[in-house]
């Protein structure tokens, strides 16, 4: 019997790990003057452990995660020329081109809502009883992304939704069991809301804010 190469691989618990890392670097930075800088390599790094989660999900998510992979991938690109997120946006700011297509301080907004979806699908997981993913999908789809969607991308995802795996399905493609999943899932959630936190300060602070 063949012998599957990524059998001992376990996507949530280095997405966890990695988001864990980045909170401990936010809270450990105690500077007189309330900077708190997070270096762009890092951030997207831990952006892109969340490309399997993504695929589990399958065609209700494909538009999610061809948008977020590709924005990730651009952070990443940024980060051998640009040492923070923090400077990142300065640039564009100093370049007028914060809100144009391709800019580095919209693919942020954007990685940011992806990982916004995760947290909310996690807690919703969290909260509920049975095997469906389809009623923690649609909450976390309707309250993070919908608003941003045209009428043909939210039908299509509805539409989607009646293909997701079961909650042991996913489970099972992320290598990992109903009690390390659990724990795993709120290592992420407790981890990535002081990051989320962070990059929505970062925009309103700067008057950008951020529902564009």
């Amino acid at each position: 019997m063949a012998i599957n190469p990524h059998i001992e691989e376990k996507p949530m618990r280095k997405m966890s790990e990695a988001f864990k890392s980045l909170s401990n670097t936010l809270n450990s930075q105690n500077t007189l003057d309330g900077d708190v800088h997070l270096e762009v390599g890092p951030f997207s790094q831990a952006c892109s452990l969340v490309f399997p989660l993504f695929r589990c999900l399958g065609i209700a998510f494909k538009f999610a995660e061809m948008d977020y992979v590709a924005k990730v991938d651009d952070l990443a690109e940024a980060s051998k020329s640009i040492a923070t997120l923090q400077l990142m946006m300065e640039r564009d700011i100093e370049a007028n081109c914060v809100r144009k297509a391709g800019s580095h301080t919209r693919n942020l907004l954007r990685v940011k809502r992806g990982l916004d979806m995760v947290k909310v699908l996690f807690e919703q997981i969290l909260a509920s009883d049975g095997n469906s993913l389809k009623d923690p999908a649609s909450t976390a789809y309707a309250q993070v992304f919908a608003p941003y969607h045209a009428w043909v991308i939210r039908k299509a995802v509805v539409a989607g939704m009646y293909a997701l795996p079961t909650k042991s399905q996913l489970l099972k493609k992320l290598n990992e069991d109903g009690i390390s999943a659990k724990m795993e899932m709120q290592n992420y959630i407790d981890s990535s809301a002081s990051v989320i936190v962070y990059i929505d300060k970062l925009f309103t602070s700067r008057e950008l804010g951020i529902d564009w």
